[in-house]
């Protein structure tokens, strides 16, 4: 990726950042100018991740794995800053684009006038997913992380009543605690080793004396659990159904995908640190990513089927879909298990989608009244006293309304409901079928075979759970109710339909051509020579003959 297109890989950084910026400018009377500019953001983002992962594909002269660099400073890697983007980055880059157009829109039918700043604070959200996604260092990934949970302790809170700032400020404390951690962490590895360059680290992990090997793998595990308390694993995870049960439905439709940043770092630096060329510490923290995993999901469907509110619900099966990706990690980091990773990833895009989903129609759901003993019961079940509690500010929900709103609205919870339920047609059940292949495929050898059977059972049961929670929620509202849902204005409407047509309908159809972009991403994850090279041995950009950037 050479000359003038390489400025493309700090766009998804500074589209965010200069359009945040520009909205301050703005007084809160002026929501509707930062809608727009918002929408326009985002929609920018969203085609220049989709020509970055055009790019990151390469050609069959690069194999089909093409490294994009770009250094800032032009500092020669690894001694400057500099930004990658490979399959893996170009599809999270993807992924974030489509979870964020649909979900500042749905925050435009009223949500954003609940609070200030909002559509800044949501571009500034959107530039620390994005710069975590594609920094190539430790630190760096230390400072996009905290701009991202900056604003979304901000965007948590946005709206206030007590429910939320309560869960606000346990999230905060949960977080703080986490970022304490990964200073720690980066400190010990950087007085080990002299660099935070990822690619650099791995060159340098299978030359440690055995003295280092410790502090080093001390230190990774001090990381590990930062990452984990962000991907939500068990016992590190009850935080999280509170916490994105209380937020704003456009927020938590986001906050789907911030557990998913977790199972990013996890793969992006386990596999390349510890993966197949790191000699003794080979695997390190793979069993119990898998056993962790697992419990996570066991955690995550126990509560999805004790749940009686759909936000509290669609929190727990977020932790069914990040405790999966984590067990789908550690087989990939033991054993090299690429066929069931390539599935995985595919998995993990259909059930992020289905989840922000769920979430943005958790409250047009709840907005009858026969809801309130489902929410009572909810409160009961979780200590909640709603006599002494303030109400929940609910958005002025305005605007133009389709004529058969109620059943849009059912046709996709339905859908929802089969994508997260792992069952046919929608991709949700090819993502499951391609991890059960693999995993399957893989039970030839004997140290690894009880695991994959117990993990084979768990992803039937939660599947199972899924499909019994959801439903029960699904006749509840628009079979049992004694009266019928208000109509949903367009405005909420059409963010709901195009998640469920893009991760539904348009998974479906191109589930061939997208499971190979999975294939071969888990390939070049298993291959980390292939990053490290083309980091490693990046020039700056006056040796490049000429070359901009």
């Amino acid at each position: 990726m050479n000359g003038g297109p390489e400025h493309l890989i700090v766009a998804p950084i500074l589209i965010p950042l200069i359009t945040g910026a520009v909205m301050m400018l703005y007084d809160e009377r002026q929501r509707r100018t930062k809608l727009g500019l918002g929408l326009a953001s985002c929609g920018v983002q969203l085609v220049i991740a989709c020509l970055l992962l055009l790019r990151a594909e390469g050609t069959a002269a690069t194999g089909g794995n093409a490294i994009g660099l770009y250094l800032l400073g032009n500092w020669p890697s690894p001694y400057g800053i500099v930004l990658v983007l490979d399959r893996l980055s170009a599809m999270m880059l993807v992924i974030t684009g489509i979870l964020a157009l649909p979900a500042i829109l749905y925050a435009g039918a009223g949500w954003h006038q609940r609070g200030q700043r909002f559509h800044a604070l949501f571009q500034f959200l959107l530039m620390g997913l994005n710069g975590a996604f594609l920094t190539g260092d430790l630190f760096n990934l230390f400072v996009f992380f905290e701009v991202m949970l900056a604003a979304s302790y901000a965007l948590l809170l946005h709206g206030s009543g007590r429910e939320r700032v309560g869960a606000g400020l346990h999230y905060i404390a949960v977080n703080l605690t986490a970022s304490l951690m990964f200073l720690l962490g980066v400190a010990i590895i950087y007085g080990v080793t002299g660099t935070l360059n990822m690619a650099d680290l791995a060159t340098r992990i299978p030359q440690l004396s055995e003295a280092d090997r410790p502090l080093i793998h001390g230190a990774c595990a001090i990381l590990g659990m930062v990452f984990l308390v962000k991907a939500g694993a068990w016992p590190l995870s009850l935080w999280l159904p509170g916490t994105y049960m209380a937020a704003s439905a456009p927020v938590a439709a986001v906050f789907a995908l911030l557990t998913k940043l977790g199972v990013y770092v996890i793969l992006r630096l386990s596999l390349l640190v510890f993966g197949a060329g790191a000699g003794v510490s080979a695997g390190f923290g793979a069993d119990v990513l898998i056993w962790g995993g697992m419990a996570t999901v066991v955690f995550g469907m126990t509560g999805a089927l004790a749940a009686q509110a759909l936000g509290r619900m669609a929190a727990n099966l977020t932790l069914v879909s990040s405790g999966t990706m984590l067990t789908i990690a550690g087989f990939a980091l033991g054993q090299g298990d690429a066929q069931m990773l390539g599935a995985g990833l595919f998995y993990m895009l259909a059930s992020t989608t289905a989840l922000a989903t769920l979430f943005l129609l958790a409250e047009p759901m709840s907005r009858e009244q026969g809801a309130a003993a489902v929410l009572a019961l909810s409160a009961e079940l979780y200590g909640v006293d709603l006599s002494e509690d303030e109400p929940d500010p609910e958005p002025q929900v305005t605007g133009v309304f389709l004529p058969g709103s109620l059943t849009v609205l059912g046709l996709c919870f339905a859908a929802c409901t089969l994508m997260l339920a792992g069952l046919p047609p929608l991709a949700g059940f090819l993502g499951k079928f391609g991890v059960l292949a693999g995993a399957i495929a893989g039970m030839g050898d004997a140290t690894s075979s009880p695991a994959r059977w117990v993990f084979v059972t768990l992803l039937l049961v939660s599947g199972l759970a899924a499909m019994i929670a959801l439903g029960r929620i699904g006749m509840q509202t628009f079979w049992a109710a004694e009266e019928d849902l208000p109509a949903v204005p367009t405005m909420e409407l059409l963010p709901i339909m195009a998640l469920v047509i893009a991760g539904g309908l348009v998974l479906t159809v191109e589930a061939e051509p997208v499971m190979r972009y999975m294939t071969r991403t888990a390939d070049a994850l298993l291959r980390p020579e292939i990053y490290i090279h083309g980091v490693v041995t990046a020039p700056p950009v006056d040796a490049r003959a000429g070359n901009g950037g």
